[in-house]
């Protein structure tokens, strides 16, 4: 890499994310290649920040990707790739890899992408999980169901958020179950249902360390929200609190146990209602969704697509200095809506710091200088989205469960 001019980053995109990425990284005067979906030509990208915009049919044909970028880089040179959905991390390891440039190759990227993967090497560092089995072996997963009561979790490998999880309360609906994944058996995992409270943690990481972590907790179980509808919300937990630094600590640790170096992290872990411990459940190498990072950065004023977009951009040998933040509160909440173009006028509290403007959604961001102010609106607006607002669709179904291209 030439360190005298800013660096060509290719993104990828299978989704519409990033466009604070590309932005910022516009801003830091990186040259922004695109790559994305001929599905998503007509999304509002940013076009005034890429330089160069290329659309692929399928960004999981690796060969075809390889090809493609490859002839792509014979006219320009390319620095950087950076993969702007989960289901692009691997691809963008993979391209890494062949073109020989710095960031994650594909065995470190599996550990931030594929669920069995990332459970294996945290056990392994003393990170306490719910207990799980690989799907491969007949008696493995015998003695497993024998060893570990119920109910299980069925989860592919390589799915995003709670995609295509499976809830089964007797294992002998496992067997059925596992027979009907067929060739695709490989690519899931069993693992104990634990109930309890769902956080997530929100990182910025340099060197292996995590310069910047918010400790979050869902209002519902996203598993639930996803599988049987109703109002989404997650805030800032109490800082300085037994939970957070308990979290902060953990976060740190399955960060080191995976080899995770630079960039940013997702992370969710459970505190089991049965002995009140933190589990790790998984992680993945992207900003949060569901306005996430929205919600961070009116509670510290960082965008975390913003600070990524400044970690890709460093030369080599170069240190990332994290910014002056606050360190306020903030929540999110969000909902399917009935009515097509939600009224919302009826909320007016100071603390709302933006709304969703989407058909058939409503939702806010609400920040505060008090968690209990955050906790009390949030509360409130559960009660009342219920009444309002609420409304209830299918999950959505399934990508195919691939850990491999």
């Amino acid at each position: 890499m030439d360190h005298s001019t800013p660096p060509t980053i290719l993104c990828l995109a299978s989704y519409e994310k990033g466009v604070d990425f590309l932005r910022a990284a516009k801003r830091l005067g990186c040259t922004v290649l695109l790559l994305t979906l001929p599905e998503l030509e007509q999304v509002d990208w940013p076009r005034d920040c890429i330089d160069e915009l290329y659309y692929m049919p399928d960004l999981s044909d690796l060969p075809a990707v390889i090809n493609g970028v490859s002839y792509l880089i014979r006219a320009r040179r390319i620095d950087r790739i950076v993969p702007l959905d989960e289901y692009d991390v691997l691809t963008a390891a993979a391209l890494r890899e062949h073109l020989q440039l710095p960031g994650m190759g594909l065995t470190a990227a599996r550990l931030l992408r594929d669920k069995l993967a990332m459970r294996v090497s945290a056990q392994r560092a003393g990170v306490p999980v719910p207990e799980f089995v690989g799907a491969f072996n007949n008696d493995e997963v015998a003695r497993y169901l024998e060893r570990v009561p119920g109910p299980w979790l069925i989860k592919p490998r390589a799915e995003a958020s709670t995609i295509g999880i499976t809830k089964l309360q007797d294992s002998r609906e496992i067997w059925p179950h596992l027979h009907a994944l067929g060739d695709e058996r490989s690519f899931y995992h069993i693992e104990r249902f634990v109930p309890g409270d769902i956080f997530h943690g929100d990182s910025i990481v340099w060197d292996g360390r995590a310069v910047f972590a918010e400790m979050h907790r869902y209002g519902r179980p996203p598993l639930d929200v996803f599988h049987q509808g109703g109002i989404a919300r997650t805030n800032t937990i109490p800082r300085g609190s037994a939970d957070e630094l308990a979290l902060v600590a953990l976060n740190q640790q399955v960060i080191a146990a995976l080899g995770f170096e630079r960039g940013v992290t997702h992370m969710e872990f459970i505190k089991a209602h049965h002995d009140g411990q933190f589990y790790f459940l998984e992680v993945a190498a992207r900003v949060g969704g569901a306005h996430i990072h929205e919600m961070i950065e009116h509670a510290t004023g960082l965008n975390l697509w913003a600070e990524w977009a400044r970690i890709e951009s460093l030369p080599d040998g170069a240190a990332y200095t994290l910014p002056q933040h606050r360190r306020d509160y903030a929540g999110v909440i969000l909902s399917l809506a009935r009515q097509e173009c939600p009224d919302t006028s009826a909320y007016q509290d100071p603390e709302i710091v933006w709304r969703m403007d989407l058909p058939h959604h409503t939702g806010f961001i609400v920040a505060s200088v008090e968690a209990a102010r955050v906790d009390s609106l949030l509360d409130e607006y559960t009660r009342r989205f219920a009444t309002d607002f609420l409304a209830a669709l299918p999950p959505y179904s399934s990508r195919p469960p691939s850990v491999s291209h």
